[in-house]
């Protein structure tokens, strides 16, 4: 069984503020406050370029679309048995770079063919799951057939979607929110060929870092999460410790979602299973454990897994920013004060609230 993973929270960082707001009534100075903070941070993303984001040293890794499945991928599946599962791009992706996506390059039009992601993982694991007589049909398929197997099973296609480096930031951020992408690859054209050059890759976590770490007005954001109605509590998807990888998988392939809380019988929070938990088992060579329990999988997580960070309602959203500049967030789990599920804060949401509450009024 897993054990509860240690916690971290925003609060230990900042104390929320006990405020509450109301329908109907004059602005306060916190409303004000809020405002500003948000004016500014949207003032700095449209001065900022993506350029701006990315690190002075970095390393980027891209795919041909030409590249074999078979090559790829040696099946999951076979008359209810796992096979040795090896997958080349995940071992350029994973092996000693830690990087769990890539741009897809499209040799013949010599032209960006899309962002190659965990979920794309996730994808082909259903897909063999769901269609074992398929396996003589694996040497027909490239990675350009990933829009097949998506089709199949019924789930969106890779996104295309790209931003020119020079271009704001603010841009970048809000082609993000049109769309289900968490990254958007900077795209720029050859001065002398006329041709497409990826660049790099920016994703919402590393924009959110970028206006933590810049923005000092991200302290003026001193309402709760539940002022502003942050994060998502409705039909929230679960399991618990004793739930098959597979099953998460399946939950995570039908309704798109990157990660599932795990909780007990009680609704206690003990951990969150994530997309990149499922290439790692793969990636380790261990593929019976899609068929073993969750508790299992995750027991077996690296010494130097951060662990989960959660933050209750009434939490601040500056606190959240200070957790985002302290710490590789990719989503916060909300609690109750037992610990209890609530909700889910990704960061979609957190960019979504900054690009648009108020924008109008601006």
């Amino acid at each position: 069984m897993a054990t509860q993973t240690d916690f971290a929270r925003p609060s230990t960082f900042l104390s929320p503020a006990q405020t509450h707001a109301m329908q109907d009534r004059p602005l306060s100075a916190v409303d004000r406050e809020e405002q500003s903070g948000l004016k500014a941070i949207r003032d700095f993303l449209k001065i900022r370029t993506s350029y701006d984001v990315l690190p002075l040293s970095f390393r980027l890794i891209i795919l041909s679309t030409d590249l074999h499945v078979k090559s790829s991928l040696v099946i999951l599946l076979q008359n209810g048995r796992y096979l040795p599962y090896i997958h080349l791009a995940m071992q350029c992706l994973l092996g000693i770079t830690g990087i769990v996506s890539a741009p897809l390059w499209d040799s013949h039009t010599s032209t960006f063919a899309g962002l190659l992601t965990t979920s794309d993982y996730i994808n082909v694991v259903q897909y063999y799951w769901q269609n074992p007589d398929a396996l003589n049909q694996i040497d027909q398929f490239r990675l350009s057939a990933l829009r097949e197997i998506e089709k199949a099973i019924g789930v969106l296609p890779l996104e295309t979607l790209s931003v020119h480096p020079d271009r704001p930031l603010y841009e970048a951020c809000t082609q993000m929110l049109k769309t289900r992408a968490r990254r958007i690859p900077l795209v720029n054209i050859d001065d002398e060929t006329g041709r497409e050059m990826v660049v790099s890759v920016i994703t919402q976590y590393r924009i959110l870092k970028f206006i933590a770490v810049n923005v000092p007005d991200t302290d003026k954001l001193k309402k709760t999460v539940s002022e502003i109605g942050l994060g998502s509590y409705r039909d929230l998807q679960t399991a618990n410790i004793d739930t098959r990888v597979i099953d998460v998988i399946h939950m995570m392939v039908k309704y798109s979602i990157s990660s599932v809380p795990i909780v007990d019988k009680e609704n206690h929070v003990l951990n969150v299973f994530e997309a990149v938990d499922v290439i790692a088992i793969i990636k380790g060579g261990a593929y019976d454990e899609l068929t073993t329990s969750v508790g299992d999988a995750l027991s077996k997580r690296a010494e130097d897994f951060a662990g989960i960070y959660t933050c209750s309602e009434e939490d601040r959203l500056d606190s959240i920013f200070d957790t985002i500049r302290k710490s590789r967030v990719h989503r916060l789990v909300v609690i109750d004060e037992e610990n209890c599920l609530k909700g889910i804060i990704s960061l979609s949401d957190i960019l979504k609230y900054v690009l648009l509450h108020g924008a109008d009024d601006e």
